[in-house]
């Protein structure tokens, strides 16, 4: 149950942190857990790929957001949003 409790509270922080990367907003509570959850598996893909593997628990933190970021941006470009936040 802890497992379940941490998956989530990182999948909020990361989609938190990479929703006000990208776009300068966040989608809610449950918004942000979706995208910092969809974020750590791209991010997972991605480190795993290249061969860098990061423990722990901000470990996990810093791959979710990437692959949130990416995550985010990815689908910015399918839906033709093009805003850029400086």
């Amino acid at each position: 149950m802890i497992q379940v409790f941490l998956f989530l509270m990182i999948g909020l922080i990361a989609g938190w942190l990479a929703t006000n990367f990208v776009e300068g907003r966040g989608y809610g509570g449950i918004g942000d857990v979706v995208i910092g959850t969809v974020g750590a598996f791209i991010g997972k893909f991605i480190f795993d790929l290249v061969g860098l593997t990061f423990r722990g628990f901000w470990g996990n933190v810093f791959v979710s957001v990437v692959g949130a970021v990416l995550f985010l941006h990815i689908v910015n470009f399918l839906t033709g949003d093009r805003t850029v936040s400086s």
